[in-house]
């Protein structure tokens, strides 16, 4: 039954109130890599490079924890909808926990290994150096980046994206003051981006762990580590950190590919590429809220209201991503002169941006039913969908002889996630219902 008027109304102001905090807080999150481009492009065009080729590992390492926030978002929203607010916010601090304890284990692991790390992108030799010193310093900061993570999926399903707009907002400004201190100001160059990030993301950190310990005191939920709560939240998190996996295996693919093409293509596909993850960020806010409204109504054991819902998502997924679309064309004369970009680096990026808006209705949809499936706790058709549509992918970019080519094959990608999800989203097996 489709929703009424009123309802409709309803429905959209939930949605909004969710969303456009979120959409804030999200967009915030690729600007510290977009300020340390804006940056460290005075530095020139291998020092791009440098940052395209860390930038890419370390969003790697990072993005495969995404669980922490989404698996914890769904978590605690479904213990919100059942009415178990205690219980939700000890979900919560389990995944703080958990978040805390593998960015230890990131640091001890990958620390040593960064020179093998750089070296499987097959990077040009100018940039190599450069590389291993920006992800060795920027590995100091994963703990931190990880407990902000798990902070936000705390509060997303606890219904507040508000507290994390504040703290994403406040850590982009000290982010782009600081880059702009160590490497114009005291000439630190690459090292001074890295050094500022790590200062900016361990604050924020710090403020999440405040407000959740706050949080959890109020409901007398336990702030000691329980091993099986850390336990059932990783567990929980395989099948969406398969799912990541696959999505990394994308991305990394397509940086290895234009750092073959030449070190031209691998900085404006580095340009282009935090480009497109602002934009998906800016539309993954209505999945975020997806994720946090379909865990509440299930919990509470409205199958029907998760199923409206959904399709109301899906229309904001649509014009949200036209409106993005007509943005990028807009906006393509200007963006290279953001970054200094070189002209052989801007005609790259000028071409590559127009691949970027065809598809961005297509993102706005994907990006909708992923959150809608995951705060549904629908893990394992995720992970299954995700290693489908990366083989659909990669005999494309395999293909590819041109940075546009390579972006195609990535439109390739978007439209095998738009049929795996849609064809999920029209079933019933994922509206599973209760606590």
């Amino acid at each position: 039954m489709p929703l009424t008027h009123g309802q409709g109304r309803t429905t959209d102001r939930e949605i909004l109130r969710l969303a456009v905090p979120a959409f804030a807080a999200l967009v915030a999150e690729p600007l510290f890599l977009l300020t340390d481009y804006a940056i460290v492009g005075r530095l020139g065009t291998s020092a791009l490079g440098a940052l395209s080729v860390a930038g890419t590992i370390l969003a790697t390492i990072v993005n495969l924890c995404v669980f922490l926030a989404y698996g914890t978002t769904a978590a605690v929203a479904r213990q919100v909808g059942a009415g178990n607010h205690r219980q939700a916010v000890q979900r919560g601090m389990d995944g703080v926990w958990l978040a805390a304890a593998i960015g230890v284990g990131v640091v001890v692991v990958c620390w040593p290994l960064a020179p093998g790390l750089v070296g499987l992108i097959d990077a040009p030799p100018e940039v190599t150096a450069d590389a291993i010193t920006y992800l060795r310093i920027s590995l100091v900061g994963t703990p931190a980046m990880l407990i902000v993570l798990a902070g936000t999926g705390v509060l997303r399903g606890l219904q507040d994206t508000v507290t994390p707009l504040a703290v994403s907002v406040g850590g982009f400004a000290l982010n782009a003051a600081l880059n702009a201190w160590f490497v114009l100001g005291l000439g630190w160059g690459l090292a001074g981006s890295a050094w500022g990030t790590v200062a900016a993301q361990s604050l924020a950190a710090g403020a999440y762990l405040i407000v959740v310990v706050r949080g959890a005191r109020r409901v007398r939920a336990s702030l000691r580590p329980d091993p099986a709560g850390i336990k059932a939240s990783g567990t929980a998190g395989v099948a969406l950190l398969i799912r990541t996996v696959c999505l990394r295996i994308v991305l990394v693919t397509a940086t290895v590919i234009a750092a073959r093409l030449g070190i031209a293509e691998v900085a404006a596909h580095g340009i282009t590429t935090q480009v497109w993850t602002l934009l998906a960020f800016a539309l993954d806010a209505i999945a975020i809220a997806g994720q946090a409204l379909t865990g509440k109504l299930l919990g509470a054991g409205d199958v029907l209201g998760a199923r409206r819902v959904t399709g109301r998502m899906v229309m904001w997924g649509v014009v949200s991503g036209v409106v993005l679309g007509l943005a990028v064309i807009g906006c393509r004369p200007f963006i290279p002169g953001i970054f200094a970009a070189e002209p052989a680096v801007a005609a790259q990026i000028d071409a590559v941006l127009w691949t970027v808006a065809l598809f961005q209705p297509i993102a706005g949809v994907v990006f909708v039913l992923d959150g809608v499936l995951i705060g549904a706790g629908d893990q394992r058709y995720l992970a299954w969908a995700a290693a489908v549509t990366t083989l659909a992918y990669l005999p494309f970019a395999l293909l590819a002889g041109s940075l546009v080519g390579l972006w195609l094959a990535i439109g390739v990608w978007m439209l095998a996630r738009l049929a795996t999800l849609g064809l999920r989203a029209r079933g019933d097996a994922w509206l599973v219902s209760g606590a």
